[in-house]
């Protein structure tokens, strides 16, 4: 298979650090020098498309009809997540008012959010906590993809289509009704209990840069909502009687559980409504206004790349963007400890793109997540004003 690849990551400064990112963010919030994005050209309507992220007639029914035991290997598989939001699929209602303004503020080179005062990402961790995701391997994407077509009682390869169709939904979307055959192979993977959260992640960047340039935005519209409801969106505020209105068809109102948050929560963007408001709102954020760490996240490891050049790989599919989580170091902290590499590790050398030796590395590219540099998210200790005085 041909891959993609970007024009962008050979512009980039080589990354040495806090200091480093800090010093050229001032040229990254030029974004109106980037040819062709759309932070210029705002009378482009990218989103959504006529026929794009309808709702889906067939996709409850189906999943009501399903087996226990289909269900229960979705749930042992690690779906479960996936398999809510599928079941309330139909009672979502996407605000691509704020979608359309987040994307406007998306950077091609770095694959952040560019904000007045900082940058931020969707974090591999994050995406993997916030739809449950699994670990995973290569599959039999051709023995099953004709399951749904004939009538069975495996219900092992039941759940393994149903798995195609949620999480082409809500993992890959890219048009109604079709489910792309490039990424079959990364959701029968699932049942191997291998990890995807690689390829959902670089198929929602690359989604995001193409909306970014002006071309149709892929990817999961689901975890986006999920990323700006917790970072910017909502707060958590546990002794509020009434239940926040602009929650209930949101999907938070379905996995908030597991994140912390409950539809009884503060929601900070109720006013804001219609495309020029969001445009004001976002791109007056505010690093108070940003929760950098959400309460889910406390406590957990985030993976850093040791060296500049460090690639999110997509196996299974026909993109490779670049992954710079420690851009955003407000977001991810300071790295707490470093694998040192190992003394048998073949020497840097400069990559030949789409040869077979680059075409065995980007299979192995799990292998560059093993020696990572790493940081923990802490939890910031909030003062009440008022207890104080």
């Amino acid at each position: 298979m041909k891959r993609n690849y970007s024009a962008f990551p050979e512009d980039i400064p080589a990354y040495s650090g806090p200091k480093a990112a800090r010093e050229t963010f001032a040229d990254l919030k030029q974004l109106s020098a980037i040819p062709g994005h759309i932070y210029t050209r705002p009378e482009l309507q990218i989103l959504p498309g006529q026929r794009r992220f309808s709702k889906m007639p067939w996709l409850v029914p189906m999943l009501e009809l399903l087996p226990p035991t289909s269900i229960g290997h979705l749930k042992e598989w690690g779906l479960s997540t996936v398999f809510v939001l599928a079941k309330n699929y139909n009672k979502l209602v996407h605000v691509w008012e704020s979608v359309t303004a987040m994307v406007e503020l998306w950077h091609p080179q770095t694959n952040s959010f560019i904000f007045p005062e900082f940058e931020a990402t969707i974090l591999l961790e994050e995406l993997e906590i916030m739809l449950g995701l699994p670990r995973y391997q290569r599959g039999e994407e051709l023995a099953i993809s004709y399951t749904c077509k004939r009538k069975t009682t495996n219900y092992t390869a039941i759940a393994k289509a149903v798995a195609i169709c949620i999480c082409g939904v809500i993992l890959f979307p890219e048009a109604d009704g079709a489910i792309s055959f490039r990424n079959l192979s990364v959701i029968d993977s699932i049942s191997e209990g291998m990890k995807i959260g690689q390829a959902v992640l670089g198929f929602l960047y690359a989604g995001l840069t193409s909306a970014a340039l002006g071309g149709p935005f892929y990817g999961s519209v689901v975890a986006l909502e999920l990323w700006m409801g917790m970072h910017v969106q909502f707060r958590a505020v546990e002794d509020l009687t009434m239940e926040c209105k602009t929650m209930l068809n949101h999907p938070l109102a379905y996995v908030g559980g597991r994140l912390h948050m409950s539809p009884r929560a503060w929601c900070k963007t109720a006013q804001v409504k219609g495309i020029q408001a969001w445009h004001q709102y976002l791109r007056s954020l505010t690093v108070a206004d940003f929760d950098m760490r959400p309460r889910f996240m406390h406590g957990r490891t985030i993976h850093l790349p040791q060296r500049t050049g460090l690639a999110l790989r997509l196996l299974g599919n026909g993109a490779l963007v670049s992954y710079n989580p420690d851009r955003c170091h407000l977001q991810c902290g300071a790295a707490r400890t470093v694998v040192p590499l190992l003394s048998h590790f073949p020497p840097i050398q400069e990559r030949k793109r789409g040869d077979a030796q680059d075409e065995r590395d980007m299979r192995s590219a799990v292998v560059h997540w093993e020696g990572c540099a790493t940081s923990v998210i802490q939890a910031e200790v909030e003062e009440d004003d008022e207890a104080i005085t």
